[in-house]
């Protein structure tokens, strides 16, 4: 049996790929967040990076959440943050605040910490098979790696609060309902399809996606008003862009464009 490296990546043709590589069922431990934070800065420095495609080893799980066995070392006042949550909160946000579209290829099980991941990427391709919950109240505590927030934001209040108040998993045909993912595909299909997009994505302009991306994060982070205003700036860094120079530049010659 293979041993397993917790993160392995990918570039090719600008789309890396992210595998949660701890079978079988990817577990978030200490030790991957630690080498998930670090795959992640370096995949964000990577100029030839476009699109951003997240995964997990095997069929059984994209990641079934944390290791449980690690919590007795924290099950005591302040401790929790310091030696768990905080690291696993800097690296979701690290994937939320990815700087180029990112794609989250789900297989088998997203539960706890892993649905929390997953709905830190911008896009969710779910296999037919695949089940989401957030169970961390069986376990008699929240989720604590941003779930409260981002799941929320997809789905609204009533359905997350649904989602964590039972702590029962939802099937991919609920989670594409409830918006919480955007794209069914067959069983063992989510990452291909989710490869094919990033392909699709990462012939586009790089500045366009890149600034589509921080506009719509906007909506909710800023009033309307300030939203609007920033939008205005990034519209202008745009226009006098190489990329619009040559999308317009294609369009008038019926061309395709061919974006740095």
């Amino acid at each position: 049996m293979r041993a397993a490296s917790l993160i392995a990546t990918t570039v090719e043709s600008g789309v890396a790929v992210l595998t949660l590589d701890n079978p079988p069922l990817n577990l978030v431990t200490l030790e991957l967040t630690r080498r998930l934070h670090a795959a992640l800065e370096r995949l964000a420095a990577d100029p030839s990076v476009r699109v951003l495609v997240v995964t997990g080893a095997g069929e059984r799980a994209f990641c079934a959440g944390s290791d449980i066995q690690e919590f007795p070392t924290f099950m005591r006042p302040g401790a929790v943050v310091p030696g768990k949550l905080g690291p696993e909160n800097a690296a979701w946000s690290r994937l939320d605040d990815f700087p180029r579209p990112t794609i989250a290829a789900l297989n088998g099980l997203a539960y706890g910490g892993g649905l929390e991941l997953a709905v830190c990427c911008d896009l969710l391709i779910a296999g037919a098979d695949v089940r989401l919950a957030l169970p961390e109240v069986k376990l008699g505590v929240i989720p604590g790696t941003g779930g409260t927030l981002r799941v929320t934001r997809r789905i609204g209040e009533g359905r997350a609060k649904e989602l964590m108040f039972t702590g029962e998993p939802i099937d991919a045909t609920t989670a594409l309902a409830w918006g919480l993912v955007n794209r069914v595909v067959p069983p063992g299909g989510a990452l291909a399809a989710a490869r094919a997009l990033a392909a699709t994505l990462a012939r586009g302009s790089g500045d366009a996606l890149r600034l589509c991306k921080r506009a719509v994060d906007l909506a909710f982070d800023l009033p309307e008003d300030d939203a609007v205003t920033r939008t205005l700036a990034m519209s202008d860094e745009a226009f006098s862009g190489p990329d619009c120079r040559e999308g317009v530049r294609a369009f008038l010659a019926k061309d395709t464009p061919k974006f740095r």
